[in-house]
């Protein structure tokens, strides 16, 4: 197996069941600043910054929206922060924004801080400036002493945790992160691809070349290990995909991709958008979650060659599952207005309906071979953490129910439709969606306490400005409106 700066590249199932399974972190933030070989731990990565010339860390922590926040600290204070952690204010977990009212989303100004703790296994050199490293944090809340029930990253684990530990089983993803390389717009201009929205077309992908090689290399060096690559159907967009791993790392991973790209960015003068919609009449920037349940042998326990689909009894309950709880997870994998313009500018097979099919592209849940899932209702600007977290919580109940999702459905959906058929459709907009969530007591159970709280909030919020706003459409549409 070949190796790129000592990570292995190109490994299969048995590799990852290999590596630890995912864990939820200590219950308190004195167990987690004591937890054993800590210290051990951070006196070897002290070392390595010694002897590397490292000169800054970014200690980082993921908000509600999957953005990277967090503190920058000086090679020589990374014992102490990585021994103590550190504070920041509580609404750091909503990007500390402020609602249209003014009012910070998620926090009161008398709320405690969260302490965060770097979780030392994800510390790791950019190759872009390999003066600086970063390290993912997880939060605590310090005046209870607490996990952070806010931290969605943090919160994730549990969830796996729980899952894995109730089944003996592991679950295994990968997501297919599409996203869209633009020229940099000057202000009041309108964006433009790089390259032409032409799918799997080598010429496309070769003007893109200095960029996904400066993308693959630092993937690789930052331990993704990068795969398959192609241009899709819009302008200037690539999905350069990574090997499935566990539910955490995978998270880690998109995370690590995104940062990667803002990187590549600022190094040829574009712009990289994750932004799901940015065109009309092309494709959007899906999400797709591939993911897998197998057991210690590493054989997937969705598959059955005799069944419907090739689907086990386990792998149609936990799709049954996620098809009970379509419409909440539609709102936590499509979490932004623009999410719902994907739906409306159809023929481009994004998930409108509530159906799954073998091998069936256009609906939310294909059956790949060998019981292989994909769950294609989320697009880019998801938090991966949240998205895994509420799929597996929506598996586990249609496992636990046994719920049956119906016969795969055969055909193409946008032709079912034309002949008469009936089929459950998506919310229409954010704030449908919103309720659909709010009413959905399996999903929110994913997103516990405060962390569903400040989502609400961050979302609603994210709505009701749309809803106030003044667009250039209405604009071009009504300015000279004489009734």
């Amino acid at each position: 197996m070949a190796e790129v700066n000592g990570v292995k590249m190109g490994g299969g199932v048995s590799d990852v069941l290999a590596t630890p399974r995912s864990t939820a972190t200590p219950p308190t933030l004195e167990e987690a600043r004591n937890a054993p070989g800590r210290r051990e731990k951070i006196e070897e990565l002290t070392k390595k910054i010694e002897a590397e010339g490292i000169e800054y860390i970014y200690f980082q922590q993921v908000s509600v929206t999957g953005r990277i926040l967090g503190k920058g600290v000086v090679a020589s204070f990374f014992p102490q922060v990585a021994e103590k952690g550190y504070q920041l204010v509580y609404g750091a977990t909503a990007n500390l924004f402020t609602d249209r009212h003014g009012d910070y989303i998620g926090f009161d100004p008398n709320d405690s801080e969260l302490a965060a703790i770097a979780d030392l296994d994800t510390f790791n050199v950019l190759p872009w400036d390999p003066r600086v490293a970063r390290v993912y944090c997880d939060c605590y809340d310090t005046e209870t002493g607490e996990r952070m029930d806010a931290d969605s990253r943090q919160n994730l684990k549990q969830v796996v945790e729980r899952f894995e530990d109730e089944l003996g089983l592991h679950f295994l993803i990968g997501i297919e992160p599409e996203m869209m390389w633009l020229r940099k717009p000057q202000p009041g201009e309108v964006p433009t691809g790089v390259t032409e929205p032409y799918c799997y077309h080598i010429h496309q992908f070769e003007e893109l070349r200095p960029v996904l090689l400066d993308v693959v290399d630092y993937g690789q060096k930052m331990g993704l290990d990068m795969s398959y690559g192609d241009h899709e159907d819009a302008p200037g967009q690539l999905e350069l995909n990574f090997r499935f791993d566990r539910p955490v790392k995978t998270a880690d991973n998109i995370t690590t991709y995104r940062q990667i790209c803002a990187a590549v960015g600022r190094k040829h003068d574009l712009l990289p958008t994750f932004m799901p919609k940015p065109f009309t009449g092309v494709s959007a920037n899906g999400h797709h979650h591939h993911f897998t349940l197998v057991d210690d042998d590493g054989n997937n326990v969705f598959h059955d060659p005799d069944g419907a689909a090739s689907l086990s009894d386990t792998g149609r309950y936990f799709l049954g599952g996620l098809l009970e709880h379509f419409h909440a997870l539609m709102c936590v994998g499509n979490p932004t207005v623009n999410s719902y313009v994907r739906m409306w500018d159809t023929g481009f097979w994004a998930p409108i309906y509530k159906n799954w099919g073998w091998q069936n592209r256009t609906c939310t849940v294909r059956v790949a071979s060998g019981g292989r899932f994909e769950y294609r209702g989320v697009d880019s600007s998801c938090n991966p953490y949240l998205t895994v977290a509420t799929l597996l919580n929506a598996g586990l109940d249609g496992l636990r129910k046994k719920i049956d999702p119906g016969p795969p459905q055969v055909g193409n959906t946008y032709e079912l439709l034309a002949a008469g058929a009936e089929i459950e459709k998506v919310p229409d907009n954010l704030g449908q969606a919103l309720d659909e969530l709010d009413k959905d007591e399996v999903v929110k159970g994913a997103m516990p306490g405060r962390l569903y709280d400040v989502f609400r909030h961050y979302k609603r919020d994210e709505w009701e400005r749309h809803l106030a706003s003044v667009t250039d459409w209405e604009r071009d549409e009504y300015l000279q409106y004489l009734p």
